[in-house]
């Protein structure tokens, strides 16, 4: 997974604009669904927010506050720099957050969750815990017919093929494994805040 995204970096957003080899990827009320979830994340109270799985920054930069994103590649990471260039960046485990203690009011993460089996979400909820006292989790809602938990193979520019593990959720159990509430939810997203 780690070497998938390090290659990825120079192409993940096309997956949330619609271009490269997503242009062509037929996802109906796409663009709205993305600006209502992008609202959503600008409109939660500024805070000192730690952004793990930050990626290229593409989410990052509506968090609003004193904001640190983490991420295990320096390629998402050199992205990220530039596309938000008012946090702060360090490459490091998501598995074992490199913090003490109590270091933020808010973990945020978006589609990271989803690519976490269920040994590894036990382990990043502890993690979590550990060094916020809130957690806000962005996640993919189940598409008609997709199955919960699936291995999807994703095709990169240069022909690469990579096997990638996924789980989706209903947003309501999405919140009962996060012992928290749905703050929003369409078509693609789901929301959830846990203290």
């Amino acid at each position: 997974m780690k070497a998938y995204y390090e290659a990825r970096a120079g192409e993940y957003d096309d997956w949330w604009l619609g271009r490269g080899l997503y242009a062509a990827r037929h996802r109906p009320g796409w663009e709205a669904a993305r600006a209502e979830l992008e609202e959503w994340i600008e409109q939660l109270p500024p805070a000192r927010t730690l952004d793990v799985a930050c990626g290229t920054g593409f989410m990052t930069r509506y968090l609003r506050g004193d904001v640190v994103g983490l991420d295990q590649s320096e390629g998402m990471l050199d992205v990220a720099r530039e596309q938000a260039p008012n946090a702060t960046f360090i490459r490091g485990d998501a598995l074992d957050l490199p913090f003490e203690d109590a270091a933020f009011d808010r973990l945020f993460t978006s589609y990271f969750y989803c690519h976490l089996a269920h040994d590894e979400r036990a382990r990043f909820l502890a993690e979590a815990r550990r060094v916020a006292r809130e957690l806000v989790v962005v996640a993919s809602v189940p598409g008609k017919g997709d199955p919960p938990e699936r291995w999807e193979e994703r095709r990169l520019q240069d022909g690469s093929r990579w096997q990638v593990y996924k789980r989706v959720f209903a947003p309501d159990d999405l919140a009962e494994e996060l012992d928290g509430r749905v703050l929003h939810t369409n078509a693609y997203f789901v929301i959830v805040a846990a203290p």
